[in-house]
């Protein structure tokens, strides 16, 4: 492996494109970065949902928020806004969608999740 690993972001090793949502991956060595695109309207439990044929979205994620807003709540109750410019870690068991007019776009840097999210 090179000690030097870099792709760009507008050319993605994968495309997936579930309802409202476009996920961007790439491969780095044995790391796995995406960019998910979420649309207004966009809610996990309606756009994904079906993809991953669970309850509720059982991905742990890690991750940065680059623009738009997400409300995530978690299936023990727990609620949060995640906003433009925030890191964030998600557990396993959470549903979300996105507030407002304006998409969100989020780095995904969970390799699993970044791997297997919204794949069919």
């Amino acid at each position: 492996m090179s000690s030097i690993d870099v792709k760009g972001m507008s050319t993605p090793d994968e495309t997936r494109k579930p309802d409202r949502t476009t996920v961007e991956v790439v491969g780095l060595g044995d790391a796995t970065i995406a960019r998910l695109t979420l649309q207004p309207g966009w809610r996990w439990s309606e756009c994904i949902k079906p993809v991953a044929g669970t309850a509720s979205c059982e991905a742990a994620h890690l991750g940065y928020l680059v623009a738009g807003q997400l409300h995530v709540v978690a299936d023990d109750g727990t609620e949060a806004d995640l906003r433009s410019g925030d890191a964030y870690r998600l557990s396993p068991g959470h549903d979300a969608w996105v507030v407002g007019d304006e998409p969100v776009v989020g780095l995904e840097f969970e390799s699993k999740t970044a791997e297997t999210y919204a794949r069919t």
